[in-house]
């Protein structure tokens, strides 16, 4: 029997209201739909040799229950908390109890935006943090989290 290369694992989260993009606040986000951007990171997860899961809620729990879930299904997370990276304990938690590698995405610029949106609760609970690129944020996380795993 020939030895089989088994591929790396990725999950994308995509948080609350990361579903419009497109659609919302296009001045910020731009005006490519989430089902675009979703062909174009499982596409640059393939090119360099990971398989891809993307998953989208604008529920905590669900968020919850897929970061849980993905500790035995996956080698490593690429995640958009959405509004949730500015005060969800309980994803930041899930997040440090995995113990895989977890890289946080933000299509804006976090830190040039209100106030409110200029402290994340789960990068400290990440290996690192790519802000500001829009959909490009997830490609260069991608890759980062490839290197990770």
């Amino acid at each position: 029997m020939k030895n089989r290369i088994i591929r790396k694992k990725i999950l994308v989260i995509h948080g609350p209201n990361v579903n419009l993009l497109g659609i919302r606040e296009t001045s910020i986000y731009g005006k490519e739909s989430i089902s675009s951007i979703n062909q174009q990171i499982t596409e640059k997860a393939n090119e360099i040799g990971l398989d891809c899961v993307v998953f989208q809620s604008n529920s905590e729990g669900n968020i919850i229950d897929a970061i849980q879930q993905a500790r035995e299904e996956v080698d490593g997370i690429v995640i958009n908390a959405g509004a949730y990276t500015h005060y969800s304990i309980a994803i930041r938690d899930a997040i440090a109890a995995i113990h895989i590698p977890c890289v946080e995405v933000h299509c804006s610029n976090i830190y040039n935006r209100e106030e409110f949106r200029s402290k994340s609760i789960i990068t400290p609970v990440c290996a690192g943090s790519i802000v500001g690129f829009g959909k490009y944020s997830y490609f260069l996380a991608v890759s980062a989290i490839k290197d990770l795993i």
